[in-house]
């Protein structure tokens, strides 16, 4: 092949997540290495934060506003009409889809245009915890019949990956598992991103980042905040995140007497990160939250629970703790490390050096690029 590979790269919104912040920086990161990327997303939902918005106003993208979030019958209709002419008018190579909604309409879409190769990527699975029995039984078979036309699956994490493979999705060979990577943050001074959050030196910093939605567990966060503040009576729990338990997560926070500060989206969170003795993850279910490597990359140690493979980012007694999925043991490790200054300067200092060996962006990048010219025949 002399000309350069083409990817058509589908995902159902770019919502303020990890995904957006892979598929954002595959899409600048691929043309160095010869690779054209044209990028497909639908549109985030009323109360959602646009990571375009936000961080990447001037990325290209084709919106397609059938594709989206929630799944509608005439919506994904259109989006996987609109999804086969592209593919037509594009020609690509590879068909690469991300995530839950764009991997079953996207995939439809490809395998029935005939596009020689597709690839799809586990961020994470909505396999528990997101939907009543029935219905992620109806989601298993139906990931688990795509995956046998899929030519190969990404997740994000081991675990992640032998989760799906409990359940019956895809077979080990298909399987590689490529973790998500961050760019190392710009220098932010501690100090003074404390003063513009109203934050003393004395204060304890505990930080959440993410969507404030029930799968993330924040009330369990609150609950546990409310025993860490009777014995570290300087912290503070600080988030940056929305959703549609906001306004109910505040109340929580204000009825427990948690001393809590509600941010919202934030486009700098390096300046939060640099505020922070310690992020922290509540979550019942995850793929591999960027969250974590945010912070560690920021020399940030975390505490989180042991959900997906937040375990392969936060090394348990080395760059931080995890900790069972109660807000007793949430508490437990951020007590212990919000009153052990010199564990939290070892373990930050060692989360640092791990990730920006392991989770870089180069490193994202490089992994896509072996695979798409592997899949396609070329040497890597």
């Amino acid at each position: 092949m002399t000309r350069p590979i083409r990817i058509l790269r589908v995902i159902g919104r770019m919502n303020v997540g990890g995904p957006a912040w892979q598929v954002s920086a595959l899409t600048r990161g691929l043309p160095e290495h010869g690779i054209e990327s044209t990028l497909i997303s639908g549109e985030v939902s009323t109360g959602e934060a646009d990571y375009l918005d936000l961080w990447e106003s001037d990325l290209p993208v084709i919106k397609l506003a059938g594709l989206g979030r929630s799944v509608r019958l005439l919506g994904d209709l259109s989006a996987f009409v609109s999804l086969i002419r592209l593919r037509r008018a594009e020609r690509p190579d590879i068909v690469h889809t991300h995530a839950a909604k764009a991997g079953v309409v996207g995939r439809m879409a490809a395998i029935v245009a005939r596009v020689p190769v597709v690839v799809h990527t586990f961020h994470g699975h909505v396999l528990h915890g997101y939907f009543r029995p029935s219905i992620a039984r109806a989601i298993r078979i139906v990931e688990a019949v795509l995956a046998r036309r899929t030519t190969a699956l990404i997740a994000v994490g081991s675990r992640v990956r032998d989760e799906l493979l409990a359940a019956g999705i895809g077979d080990p060979d298909r399987f590689i598992v490529v973790a998500p990577g961050v760019d190392e943050p710009p220098v932010r001074d501690r100090m003074a991103a404390r003063r513009a959050l109203g934050l003393s030196v004395d204060d304890r910093v505990v930080l959440f980042v993410g969507r404030l939605t029930w799968i993330k567990r924040v009330d369990r966060l609150i609950e546990a905040m409310a025993a860490v503040q009777e014995k570290v009576q300087s912290s503070i729990l600080v988030v940056a995140g929305d959703g549609e338990l906001s306004g109910e997560l505040q109340e929580m926070a204000a009825h427990a007497g948690v001393r809590a500060e509600f941010l919202g989206w934030r486009s700098d969170t390096a300046s939060l990160y640099a505020a922070a003795d310690l992020a922290v993850i509540s979550s019942d279910n995850e793929g591999m939250p960027v969250t974590l490597l945010e912070a560690a990359m920021s020399g940030v140690p975390a505490v989180t629970t042991d959900v997906g493979s937040a375990p392969e980012v936060v090394i348990d007694g080395e760059t931080g703790m995890v900790v069972n999925c109660n807000a007793a043991s949430l508490a437990g490790g951020m007590v212990y490390l919000l009153n052990d200054a010199t564990s939290r300067r070892r373990m930050g200092e060692a989360a640092r050096e791990r990730v920006v060996l392991e989770f870089g962006t180069e490193r994202l990048v490089r992994d896509n690029v072996d695979l798409y010219r592997r899949l396609v025949g070329l040497p890597t």
